[in-house]
């Protein structure tokens, strides 16, 4: 365990950096995963607008939880599922 005010205080932020980034993980995968259920409903405008959220929330996390090329990538597979929808 930390013995140091400083290393205490490294623990602590870690911890709530931690939550932070695990947030914005689990909200880009519940976006993702809502994009993809409106494309197997086959409902095009839920899916659209569900992509639009998504592409939202995976770009700002570039940086913070992903790398800004795994971003990219999840973003062109998403938007690829949409249009084959037409």
């Amino acid at each position: 365990m930390a013995n140091h005010k400083s290393s205490k205080k490294r623990v602590i932020v870690t911890e709530k950096k931690n939550a932070v980034n695990n947030a914005r993980r689990s909200a880009v995968k519940t976006a993702a995963k809502k994009v993809l259920v409106a494309v197997e409903s086959g409902d095009k405008a839920t899916a659209t607008t569900a992509l639009r959220n998504a592409e939202s929330k995976i770009m700002k996390s570039v940086g913070k939880v992903m790398p800004k090329k795994r971003a990219a990538r999840k973003v062109s597979r998403l938007t690829k599922r949409v249009a084959k929808m037409a």
